[in-house]
């Protein structure tokens, strides 16, 4: 007889009222039960779950999704309704949104389509904006259905993924490289969020989820109107940036190939739909890109024909998460730093009219944030980029004495580097010497 799927029990000790198995304390202690996480943790027959719908559209859950969301804040969607008049009528809004999940009478939204600035281009990124309910009802699904996926996709994939980001996936790839994988396959996939077929996304989920109105939940959130300035339509492929439950969909789509090349022999980081492959030798990245193409052909996907390259990194490097790998070294990529530095020239305007102690102020909130995410760049990279910041804040100090243009000669003695430590500005080399010998503290 055929196996059948695993029924979860509707009933069962909360995993909130007890100690929660690790490594899965950053589930959802409303939906997973102890019971649920052991079954997680030794197998479900079949591999398959199945009656998860009243985990979704239960108030707890939704309630703690509806927290999120108001931590988020984000802007209206369609129907133009803000946070803020969401939480007034909250427990009548989420009363009504579990009746609606439940008797399956619930139908999102259309999706506000909002293109934002790319970073580090000129080119614009369409960003989904589902209304806040549609928000929390998809938060409530991923609640549900995230730990199930999450429990067997590969572990060096390092987007949107409890205890994972962009610091671990680095770290790889700086370890790979350490380890003689000089040449890499640095990939980009083209238009990929817009791009993912339904029916295959679909089938990928129906190998661990049974339970007909999830999945039919999930194929509503995929086909919802997207309303384009006064223009709706309805998507036939792609999960939306900016959806709650986008960030898991598409990295149930891409585990295949982060398995495949493991199975193969090749070593891939993937952040997202960001990936690069390192390998020791250039035919090995030949074939890694051999494979790669095959492998997105099939499943309907296109590598961008410009973006996607064979490198070799002591000579050209490449881009990977913000920073640049080339020469040995690693350090901020050329739009990382022009990011940045516009950051600070629109603080450091002369024509401000504010004082100097202030735009300190100012402008270390920026390099704080900035150096938190490249302080492991290049010694070499914080001296230049604090002169360059001080040299921006004489040029302020200048303009009273009727001077024009940039801190330069005699300023430096006028107005020495410690002058500007005195008022308090965030010094990157000593945050980098610091940061340094901490680490050197741990590993010994």
């Amino acid at each position: 007889m055929q196996e059948q799927p695993v029924a979860v029990p509707a009933r069962d000790k909360q995993a909130g009222e007890g100690q929660v198995p690790s490594p899965w304390g950053w589930v959802e202690a409303s939906v997973w039960t102890e019971r649920m996480l052991t079954a997680l943790q030794q197998g479900v027959k079949g591999g398959v779950w199945f009656s998860l719908i009243d985990k979704v559209y239960k108030p707890k859950n939704l309630g703690s999704s509806w927290s999120k969301v108001a931590a988020n804040q984000g802007s209206a969607g369609v129907d133009h309704k803000t946070v803020k008049m969401y939480e007034r009528h909250v427990e009548a809004n989420l009363e009504q949104l579990s009746r609606s999940l439940k008797d399956g009478t619930y139908r999102p939204k259309a999706i506000r389509r909002c293109p934002i600035p790319k970073p580090g281009s000129t080119e614009m990124r369409p960003l989904g904006i589902p209304t806040v309910g549609d928000r929390v009802a998809q938060g409530a699904l991923r609640h549900v259905i995230e730990p199930i996926f999450e429990r067997d996709f590969h572990e060096h994939s390092y987007g949107f993924r409890p205890g994972k980001g962009c610091k671990d996936a680095l770290r790889r790839v700086q370890e790979l490289l350490d380890r003689g994988h000089r040449y890499g396959v640095d990939a980009d996939l083209k238009g990929y969020f817009d791009s993912i077929p339904h029916q295959r996304l679909l089938g990928r989920i129906r190998t661990k989820v049974a339970d007909g109105r999830v999945l039919k939940l999930i194929e509503t959130f995929l086909t919802q109107g997207v309303m384009d300035g006064l223009e709706q339509w309805k998507p036939t492929s792609g999960a939306p940036p900016g959806a709650v439950l986008s960030p898991l969909l598409s990295n149930v789509y891409l585990d295949p190939l982060d398995h495949h090349m493991a199975n193969q022999g090749f070593e891939m980081v993937r952040y997202a739909d960001d990936f690069v492959i390192l390998c020791q030798s250039r035919e090995e990245a030949e074939r890694a890109l051999a494979e790669v193409r095959q492998w997105t052909s099939q499943e309907e996907l296109s590598l961008h024909p410009e973006k996607t390259r064979i490198v070799h990194e002591p000579q050209e490097g490449f881009d990977f998460l913000g920073y640049h790998f080339g020469q040995g070294r690693r350090g901020p990529r050329n739009k990382s730093l022009k990011k940045f530095k516009d950051s600070i020239r629109i603080a450091t305007r002369r024509t401000q009219g504010i004082s100097l102690q202030r735009v300190i102020r100012n402008v270390n909130r920026p390099i704080r944030g900035w150096f938190e995410y490249f302080k492991q760049s290049h010694h070499r990279v914080f001296p230049w980029l604090e002169g360059w910041i001080r040299m921006r804040l004489r040029s302020i100090l200048r303009k009273p004495q009727g001077k024009q243009g940039r801190g330069r000669g005699s300023d430096h003695q006028r107005w020495p580097n410690s002058y500007f430590t005195g008022l308090g500005l965030f010094s990157l080399t000593a945050a980098h010497r610091l940061a340094r010998q901490s680490a050197r503290a741990v590993n010994h």
